[in-house]
């Protein structure tokens, strides 16, 4: 039940994070970038892959924090109650 949690948490957040680079640099030149003032030495991809990673983490705490707070539900065979996916 562990890993199928992690692929519910993981997987959409991948495919949303997938769709948000895309618009974020559409709008934004990785060029035009600066951090602290100054112009990072990483390549356009490097950038790229960065900022898709940390849109992933950020959908993915999203995902993890929904699931967190599903409600249990009563087994309909048993007297025992789910707690949700965690």
């Amino acid at each position: 039940m562990k890993f199928r949690l992690l692929i519910w948490i993981l997987w959409p957040s991948f495919l949303v994070a997938g769709m948000a680079e895309g618009l974020l640099f559409t709008v934004i030149n990785p060029q035009d970038l600066l951090f602290f003032g100054h112009h990072p030495e990483i390549s356009d991809e490097g950038i790229y892959t960065i900022g898709f990673f940390v849109i992933w983490i950020f959908c993915a705490a999203s995902s993890a924090l929904t699931a967190y707070i599903l409600p249990g539900i009563e087994a309909p065979d048993s007297n025992e109650i789910d707690r949700g996916l965690i």
